[in-house]
């Protein structure tokens, strides 16, 4: 099978353009262009035929217009199947108005040669276009007009988690904003494997959870999104697809494609939160293959040795044995069987448990010396993954 598989991008991808941060995606593409060019024209008509009602169809004239004419100062992000501009509409009519007046939104424009672009632009619009959830980023409308293919999303003005997790010069998020983030995240995966006809979202990661002004999470770009298994079947079959770190390994190793790949993904961005660490990082001197998951295996199923690589700007304002639930939860939902992994449902009751246990959000100071004095050399011991 062809092999679409990338590294996550420093910093920031297309999908955490919603918010107000601008740098551009590395995303790979598919080396193998001759399969995913017959992938693409056997599943991505040329022509849009009915989407729901719900969404707004807009002209392109309209875009042009909330843009400004996709003035450079509106620009947010570039990604790799296109670019995102800020832009005004009216909140009620959804036509377009004066930067200032009406409400903010996201407006993503496809680059018109992107074939693979145009596909996840179909996925976008079928799934965001009938799915519809406080933990889900809301498409108000779309564009097809000629070659030009637009999207039209809520701002999410806080950006991605990503950022607040990652980047230098960023408030740090508290212990009690983590888990509220992460509650979110599990709401918005565990509505989508109860649809009836079960959606498996395979892009679950931090650029793709978006904040809004209160740090309400959401997820964001549904272009690899998924119809679940059906009937007597156990998994869908698909190319493998997505960011190396953040996906399941059987999928990895065989295409298998199930809901509790989600439930993998969604254990690496708990690590994340958790640690404050990149699943990878690749773009520095003695970059290890080693991933955050392997690296910190060791320390998750030790209540005390997983005080060592929380994240230090927590400065220690966290509960232990809230830590110590989520560490467990997470090792959990990183188990190499798909069967032991925890439904999310079940994963969001135990979050809720957790955070109903967070009222004293304080490891006393003599458990962070001693796990600070035992860090140093435990990073150590773990070769380049401390520069994750």
């Amino acid at each position: 099978m062809g092999n679409c598989f990338r590294k996550p991008v420093a910093h920031v991808s297309s999908t955490s353009f919603f918010g107000s941060t601008k740098c551009p995606s590395k995303a790979k593409r598919n080396s193998n262009s001759s399969e995913l060019v017959a992938d693409l024209q056997t599943s991505a008509p040329k022509v849009v035929h009915s989407f729901s009602n719900n969404l707004k169809s807009f002209t392109f004239n309209d875009m042009r217009e909330a843009t400004k004419n996709f003035r450079q100062e509106n620009l947010i992000g570039e990604g790799g199947f296109g670019f995102v501009y800020k832009g005004w509409i009216d909140e009620n009519t959804y036509a377009p108005t004066r930067p200032g007046t009406g409400i903010v939104v996201a407006i993503k424009k496809l680059k018109p040669e992107s074939f693979q672009g145009h596909k996840q632009w179909l996925a976008e619009v079928n799934y965001l276009g009938k799915l519809h959830h406080e933990n889900l980023v809301k498409l108000i409308g779309y564009c097809s007009e000629g070659n030009n293919r637009l999207l039209v999303y809520e701002f999410m003005q806080k950006g991605s988690l990503e950022n607040h997790l990652f980047r230098k010069g960023v408030q740090p998020l508290s212990w009690v904003t983590r888990v509220n983030i992460a509650i979110d995240v599990a709401k918005g995966v565990a509505f989508l494997h109860a649809l009836d006809a079960n959606v498996i979202y395979r892009d679950l990661k931090a650029s793709n959870i978006l904040l809004d002004p209160d740090f309400n999470a959401k997820l964001s770009d549904f272009g690899l999104a998924r119809d679940g298994p059906t009937g007597d079947n156990t998994h869908v079959s698909t190319r493998v697809i997505g960011t190396h770190g953040y996906a399941a390994p059987e999928y990895v190793a065989t295409g298998h494609l199930t809901p509790r790949s989600d439930v993998y993904s969604f254990g690496v961005v708990l690590l994340e939160l958790l640690t404050g660490r990149r699943v990878v990082e690749d773009d520095r001197p003695g970059y290890s293959e080693e991933t955050l998951v392997d690296w910190a295996r060791p320390f998750l199923s030790d209540t005390r040795r997983i005080l060592r690589i929380m994240d230090t700007r927590l400065g220690g304002q966290y509960s232990k044995k809230g830590v110590q639930a989520a560490a467990a939860l997470a090792l959990q939902c990183l188990n190499a069987d798909p069967k032991f992994r925890p439904p999310m449902a079940d994963v969001v009751d135990a979050l809720e448990a957790l955070h109903s246990s967070n009222s004293i959000p304080k490891t006393p100071k003599y458990e962070i010396d001693t796990a600070n004095k035992h860090s140093s050399h435990s990073q150590k011991s773990v070769g380049n993954c401390n520069k994750l």
